[in-house]
C-alpha cells in the first residue's frame, strides 16, 4: 500500500510560464514537495474542465459562460452559443465534454439546469466549437419530468470506451422518485452521442421504464470517472447529513436512495443502513462525516508515478482533494490534502499534471505537479 503523508505548507512562486493569481502554494510529503500553481483566476463559480487535444482547456461558469482557457492561463471571452440555463440554486451551466473524435467532428457537450414547463431539470446539448463560439447547437438529453425547486441536478459527462455517453443526474430534492424507474430523477444514464438509446442498456425492454437509465436509487451524483484499467464507470454522490458515496454502477442497479442510506435526514431522523437491504446495491466506500464530493479523475499519468490507478476526488465542505488508493477495485487507503477551498472539480492533463476548480466567486484554476519533477 502506498503511503504518502501530505501538509500544506505556504510558499510564493512566479514563474514564466503561469501568470500570477491570488495563490501560489507547495504540498510536501514524506517522498518530496509537491507543487501549485494558480494558472488562472477570476471565473464565476467554475464547475466543468474539458481539455482539448491543442492543450487549452474548456471551463463553465455556473453563471452561464464557457471559456477556453490557454495553455498560458489567459481567459477567453465567452464562447458563444451556449445555451440559456436555469441559473438558480445549484443549478446553472455544468458539465462540459470533448468528444472522442473531437478532432475529426470538432463536438461538445454541455450539462445544464435547464427551464421548462413546470420547473426546471438538467439537460444536455452539443454543438460544434470553433474559435469563439459553439455552432449548430442541439439538445440531445432532457431530464423527464422537470420539477420545482433549484437542488440536486447531478450533473457529469462521461464518455465510455464504447463511445457511449453516461451523463448523472440528482433526484432534484424530491426523495421517492428515485425509486421510479419511470423518471429520470436520481439516475445514471446511458445514450449514445446523438441521444438515441443504446439498444443493450437494461431497461430498453422493460414496460414503464424509461429506456436511457443505467441505474438508479441515486441521489445527487456529482462525480464520474472511468477507470482507465477496467473501463468501469464509478460514480460519487452526496449523503443527506453525512453518508457520501463512491459507487461503481452497474447495468439496472438498484443503490438504495431514499430507502437506505448511510446518512441520515436532515430532519435528524435515521435511515436504514444499506447492509441492511442485501437486494439493494451497497456503495462500495463511504464517507461518515460528509466530504461533499464533486468532479473525480482516476490518475495514470507519469509525473505522480506513486498516485498511478488511484482515485482523485474535489472536496467541497471538506475542503480538500481526497486521495482513494485504489487497488483491484477496492478502496484500500484515504489520504486528504488540505487546499483550503471548495474543490469542485479535479483533472489530469495531458501534461500528467492534475488540476483543479476552485469553486467561489472568484474561481481558480491551479496545477500540481512535483516540485522536483519526480515522486511526490
Amino acid at each position: 500500500m502506498k503511503r504518502i503523508s501530505l501538509m500544506v505548507v505556504l510558499s510564493v512562486f512566479v514563474t514564466a510560464a503561469f501568470p500570477a493569481c491570488a495563490r501560489d502554494q507547495s504540498l510536501t510529503s514524506e517522498d518530496g514537495a509537491i507543487r501549485v500553481d494558480s494558472i488562472a483566476d477570476g471565473l464565476a463559480h467554475p464547475w466543468g474542465l474539458a481539455f482539448l487535444p491543442d492543450g487549452r482547456m474548456l471551463v463553465t461558469e455556473r453563471p452561464g459562460r464557457l471559456r477556453l482557457v490557454s495553455n498560458e492561463g489567459k481567459i477567453s471571452e465567452p464562447v458563444a452559443g451556449v445555451p440559456d440555463v436555469d441559473p438558480r440554486g445549484q443549478g446553472g451551466l455544468l458539465d462540459v465534454a470533448v468528444d472522442p473524435d473531437f478532432s475529426s467532428n470538432g463536438l461538445v457537450y454541455v450539462s445544464y439546469a435547464e427551464a421548462g414547463d413546470g420547473g426546471a431539470s438538467t439537460a444536455v446539448a452539443r454543438g460544434r466549437l470553433t474559435d469563439s463560439a459553439l455552432e449548430n447547437v442541439e439538445v440531445i438529453f432532457r431530464q423527464e419530468p422537470k420539477v420545482g425547486g433549484s437542488n440536486h441536478f447531478g450533473s457529469r459527462l462521461v464518455f465510455a470506451p464504447d463511445g457511449t455517453l453516461f451523463v448523472t443526474l440528482g433526484e432534484r430534492f424530491k426523495f421517492e422518485p428515485a425509486q421510479d424507474n419511470a423518471n429520470h430523477l436520481g439516475t445514471v444514464v446511458r445514450i449514445n452521442p446523438d441521444g438515441s438509446v443504446p439498444p443493450d442498456n437494461p431497461f430498453v425492454d422493460t414496460p414503464g421504464a424509461l429506456p436511457e437509465i443505467w441505474s438508479f436509487g441515486h441521489r445527487n451524483v456529482q462525480g464520474a470517472a472511468i477507470d482507465p484499467a477496467s473501463g468501469a464507470l464509478w460514480t460519487i454522490e452526496f449523503g443527506p447529513r453525512d453518508g457520501d458515496e463512491l459507487n461503481k454502477p452497474e447495468a439496472g442497479r438498484n443503490y438504495g436512495w431514499p430507502l437506505v442510506s448511510w446518512g441520515k435526514h436532515y430532519s435528524g431522523e435515521d435511515t436504514p443502513d444499506p447492509p441492511t437491504r442485501p437486494d439493494l446495491a451497497d456503495a462500495a466506500y463511504h464517507w461518515v462525516p460528509a466530504i461533499s464530493p464533486s468532479g473525480m479523475s482516476f490518475y495514470d499519468g507519469a509525473l505522480f508515478p506513486a498516485w498511478r490507478g488511484d482515485l482523485l476526488i474535489g472536496g467541497l465542505s471538506s475542503q480538500a482533494l481526497v486521495r482513494l488508493d485504489m487497488e483491484n477495485g477496492r478502496v484500500t487507503r484515504e489520504e486528504r490534502i488540505d487546499i483550503g477551498d471548495r474543490v469542485r472539480n479535479v483533472r489530469q492533463g495531458p501534461d500528467g499534471a492534475v488540476y483543479l476548480l476552485i469553486d467561489s466567486s472568484d474561481g481558480e484554476i491551479l496545477r500540481l505537479t512535483p516540485a522536483n519533477g519526480g515522486n511526490p
